[in-house]
């Protein structure tokens, strides 16, 4: 009895107090680092894991040595980005110098090289965690490590937000821990997104698919992000803060590993980032994340995780200007706004998961989880804006070149928003994992409740020069958005899925196969799906060149969440049905050898058969259904990524990708409008708007509202490699033109293009612990010798000050005619930050 409370205080103690150094006499501990192709390693990082204050780094030349304990075990690690970490055990004696020289192997071989044993082979990246760290940008960590990647494409580093191979953002699977993670409903904007759920300073482990993804992964149509959170082991910590907000991560564990946790928390705010918007006014965002993680090791085979977090996104601005000018060289314009009011929103959500892991025998696994996800969501809106759409002068000769010319249109329109949505999910599930022989066999089975409440009340009225708009009749008010409606919805949802792993060798090739099988039913449409996948690759062993071939099939199907059913005037459908996609993906990678350094290039082209589509709008990254299985599409691409040692010892990568996605919309058509003078009516343009003839038109296949056809991202390091503490990050994305059109909910209208997304983001790092420093910190004392790292780095964001557009202010003027003023993201900035580790 006894032991318990020992241990409970033992482990809070570690997380307040700092280890004390050991007294005991030394031994040393020397060596060289190279990577597999005899290169020499700089930077890599080496410490004790019984005491990470025990720690050096290698010089430009690969060497090091470091100071340890005699006479007791100790676990060296040897980890350096890209590459795997590698943990060496030492038993010295006093005063004994031991030499060593040690190969480091690429930790991303192989894009799709496997965690462990269950993962097997298939089309799953995993991703160094540490990037999140070195990566530069105004965004989240993880977001924008992911739209660095070749499948990964976004127009907004205002929003975490992204689509894979011509999905939506809601057509992608985010696990932590085995749990599904759900975002928010109500967010209109990327500014009001805040957080997203995972830590980047509590990951262990990151795993990425683009596609072909295996059946133990749930039933959405694009991508899956596998995340797994540290479990710690002594005491270590890390902080953080930036123009932009701060962040502090604390672990430790009891001697005996028995009891463990771990506490995250994060504060951030924008309003730095959204002052440099055209919409002038007071912005106040302030968003908050608080996770905690404890891990029982009850005995050598039964654990016990508890997995929870709090968050609470708050967004408030009170706009006063915009000033926007846009068009073209033949009519540039100008659009003036002058607003009143006030526009808020607030997210709060709330997350708990237990997991018990069980290891009956060494080959088998078997887990139990039960969580619970709770959000309430709330969003408000009283603005009025004033407008003047101008046309500017532009004859280069004339004085006023530049300046208004002559007035367009004068109007004015009220925004009304009272929403609320609270949902909460609860499930229940169990996985199992037996392997015997090279045969590996999964199966898991779920059951999920689900409570949704959502009340809409909100309208818009435009007016111009004091008409409501439309123009006629006149004798009324017409709203140009009226929705007021209030929905309650419980249903239950059934999952589950077994598939089957194998891997064997012959004198040439090492082969692997996967297949499963998926199948899941939901209550409220009573639909039951089964989706069978299937992943192979083979690898030759007699080849020069070490080169890996995979092939995956699958059929991936969506059943609708509540989004999907809510319509644009919002109601629900509840016989919705779930949309189907069929992936035929091929790829392949190989290593190769340039400067004298490896690299890893990787290839893939796919496939994708898409039946049964709810199509929809993007307005930001606000997404509107049209609640109805009613369009069949396609999705076709290459995507191409060479990642390695651009610089010597450090990793960077550049991905390709080109893309095309269509859909084609059952049985839509529209009228065309030609006037006795055989010219087609446009509103707002013809003078003679009788009609006299008339013209079905029936699209056919028309872009997505995600088909970016081609996209380039590049993430590179650097460092002076007579200073290697300098260093150098840079990341750069370019996105082609997204197709877009008014708001009017035709789809077959939405064949206009943004504007390419454009953007790069740069960072320059000093890092103050090196080992020289770190020897002088222990011998005089300094605060500094509890830190393993402390970096401070200033970021220029946006570097080029491109305007990128996200999304389009529709206005119109007297006669009805619409105008698309682009909303522009963030211009250039400087930041300043500053990280430690402890």
């Amino acid at each position: 009895m006894p032991y318990l409370p020992k241990a409970s205080l033992s482990f809070f103690l570690s997380l307040l107090l700092l280890p004390l150094t050991s007294f005991a006499q030394n031994a040393t501990v020397r060596g060289k680092i190279t990577g597999e192709q005899g290169n020499l390693m700089a930077g890599v990082l080496i410490y004790q894991t019984e005491n990470n204050q025990t720690n050096t780094t290698t010089d430009i030349d690969g060497l090091f040595h470091l100071s340890l304990p005699s006479e007791t075990p100790v676990h060296l690690v040897i980890s350096s980005l890209g590459y795997r970490k590698d943990t060496l055990r030492f038993l010295l004696k006093p005063g004994e110098t031991r030499n060593i020289n040690h190969v480091l192997s690429l930790m991303i071989r192989n894009p799709f090289e496997v965690v462990d044993k269950s993962d097997r082979k298939g089309f799953i990246q995993r991703i160094d965690p540490r990037i999140t760290q070195t990566i530069t940008g105004p965004g989240d960590a993880i977001a924008m490590t992911l739209k660095s990647l070749a499948w990964v494409k976004s127009n907004s580093e205002l929003s975490s937000q992204y689509s894979v191979r011509g999905g939506n953002y809601d057509e992608n699977l985010v696990y932590v821990n085995d749990v599904e993670i759900y975002r928010p409903f109500l967010v209109r904007a990327g500014q009001q997104e805040g957080l997203s759920f995972p830590n980047p300073d509590m990951i262990e482990g990151l795993k990425f698919s683009g596609g072909g993804f295996e059946a133990k992964y749930g039933d959405k149509m694009s991508s899956v992000l596998d995340i797994t959170y540290k479990r710690p082991k002594g005491f270590h910590g890390s902080a953080g803060a930036s123009i932009l907000g701060g962040n502090l991560q604390l672990e430790g564990s009891t001697k005996n590993y028995r009891l463990s946790g771990m506490i995250g928390a994060r504060y951030r705010t924008t309003q730095y980032l959204l002052n440099s918007l055209d919409v002038k006014g007071q912005y106040r965002p302030a968003f908050t994340d608080i996770q905690g993680y404890l891990l029982f090791n009850i005995t050598d085979k039964l654990d016990i995780d508890l997995l929870t977090n709090y968050a609470v996104n708050n967004y408030r601005v009170f706009p006063q200007n915009q000033t926007t000018e846009f068009g073209t060289i033949n009519q540039a314009l100008q659009l003036r706004v002058y607003f009143e009011g006030k526009e808020q929103s607030r997210f709060a959500t709330s997350m708990a998961a237990i997991t018990s892991t069980w290891r009956p025998r060494k080959n088998i696994r078997l887990k139990f989880i039960t969580s619970a996800f709770n959000s309430s969501e709330t969003e408000s809106s009283d603005v009025m804006g004033q407008y003047y759409i101008d046309e500017l002068e532009r004859d280069i000769g004339k004085e006023n070149f530049g300046d208004v010319a002559f007035n367009r249109g004068i109007g004015s329109y009220i925004t009304f928003i009272r929403n609320r949505l609270d949902y909460l999910v609860l499930n229940a599930e169990h996985k199992g994992y037996i392997e015997k022989g090279g045969h590996f066999f999964q199966y898991g089975f779920r059951a999920q409740s689900e409570s949704i409440d959502d009340r809409i009340k909100e309208w818009k009225m435009v007016d111009s020069a004091d008409y409501s708009l439309p123009l006629f009749p006149h004798d009324s008010i017409i709203l140009d958005q009226n929705i007021h409606t209030s929905t309650s919805l419980s249903s239950m949802r059934y999952q589950g899925y077994a598939q089957y792993n194998y891997e064997w060798v012959t004198d040439s090739l090492e082969w692997a196969i996967t297949g499963g099988l998926r199948s899941n039913h939901w209550s409220l449409n009573k639909q039951t799906i089964v989706s069978p996948r299937l992943v192979f690759s083979l690898r030759p062993l007699n080849w020069k060149r070490d080169i890996t071939f995979r092939a995956a099939t699958g059929h991936y199907a969506q059943p609708p969440f509540y989004r999907e059913l809510r319509g644009f005037d919002g109601h629900i459908n509840p016989n919705l049905k779930a949309q189907e996609s069929w992936h035929f993906i091929a790829g392949t990678d190989f290593t190769f050898k340039s400067w004298g350094r490896p690299f890893n290039l990787y290839a893939e082209v796919y496939y994708k058969i898409l039946r049964n589509l709810v199509p929809y709008e993007i307005d930001n990254v606000r997404i509107r259904y049209f609640a109805d299985n009613i369009s069949d599409g396609y999705a076709a691409g290459f995507d191409m990524k060479v990642n390695g040692e651009f610089v010597k010892g450090v990793q960077s990568w550049a991905s390709i990708s080109l893309m095309k996605t269509m859909e084609d919309i059952r049985n839509d058509f529209y009228y065309e409008y030609y006037n006795s003078d055989g010219e087609k009516i446009i509103p707002g343009y013809t003078f003679n708007k009788t009609a006299t003839d008339s013209v079905k038109i029936s699209p056919g296949y028309i872009p997505r509202p995600t088909d970016q056809r081609f996209n380039f991202s590049l993430y590179f390091q650097d460092y002076l490699p007579k200073n290697p503490t300098l260093s150098m990050q840079i990341t750069l994305i370019f996105g082609s033109r997204l197709p877009m059109g008014p708001p009017d909910h035709n789809r077959y209208r939405d064949t206009l293009r943004i504007p390419s997304y454009r953007r790069v983001d740069i960072g320059f790092s000093k890092h103050f612990i090196t080992k020289e420093q770190q020897q002088k910190f222990n011998e005089n004392g300094s605060f500094f010798r509890h830190f393993n790292s402390f970096v401070v780095s200033l970021e220029v964001f946006n570097l080029l000050g491109i305007n990128n557009t996200v999304s389009y202010l529709w206005v119109k003027d007297v006669t009805n005619r619409t105008y698309g003023v682009p909303n522009f993201l963030t211009n250039r900035l400087i930041n300043l930050r500053v990280q430690a580790s402890f």
